[in-house]
């Protein structure tokens, strides 16, 4: 059941991409800024998918970069870059609105709070780590995109975006595995190993569905 969410998911996340890349330079940068929080937030669920345990995130953290990649494509490099920034903007007043919303002390009437507090009690090495890495890759994830237009114009779009994908998500899985859960996992190595594999499914079916769309 899990395997077959997962592609109706990415088959969402790459159909409203397409969405937000037709309504405009502003809704596409809203994406960024959304997918990025889902991501985020949904790294805390632990699934199992195609015999691993991963966390739930993945296509909402490669469907952001697909938003900065089409930002780049058929806008400009400098429209991404703020992008970035508005993406950590919005990342880091989630940050002190969640932590705020948590002082508050329920009423007697309450019936959520333990659930909020399960999900927003982020300890401060795991929410460092994953706004830090995110913003970082974010703007690798540029620079490379830009590198890849100029040396190769010929190739599609779907192709490019899927190599700056395969880049960028290895050096995300590689940096918060090490500036998140080193030392409280068994095996950094392996969790870096299933959650690359992860992430390539993720990008190849995101470079299928971008080239079926434009054909």
């Amino acid at each position: 059941m899990n395997e077959v969410l997962f592609f109706i998911e990415t088959l969402l996340v790459v159909g409203f991409a397409f969405w937000a890349l037709h309504l405009g330079k502003a809704a596409l940068t809203g994406w960024v800024a959304v997918q990025a929080l889902i991501a985020n937030l949904f790294v805390l669920k632990q699934i199992s998918l195609f015999g691993f345990e991963v966390t739930a995130s993945d296509v909402f953290a490669i469907g952001s970069l697909l938003g900065l990649n089409f930002l780049q494509e058929y806008f400009s490099k400098e429209d991404a870059k703020k992008a970035t920034w508005i993406c950590f903007f919005f990342m880091v007043f989630f940050t002190f609105a969640s932590q705020i919303h948590l002082l508050y002390v329920p009423s007697s009437f309450d019936t959520t709070h333990a659930a909020f507090e399960s999900i927003l009690s982020l300890s401060p090495r795991l929410l460092i780590a994953s706004m830090s890495v995110f913003f970082v890759v974010q703007q690798v994830d540029i620079r490379f995109f830009a590198f890849l237009q100029k040396s190769m114009p010929g190739a599609s779009f779907a192709i490019r975006a899927g190599i700056s994908l395969v880049v960028s998500q290895f050096l995300d899985t590689f940096l918060f595995s090490f500036a998140g859960l080193y030392g409280v996992v068994a095996s950094v190595f392996d969790i870096i190993l299933l959650s690359y594999l992860i992430k390539l499914i993720v990008v190849f079916c995101f470079t299928v569905c971008i080239r079926i769309a434009k054909s």
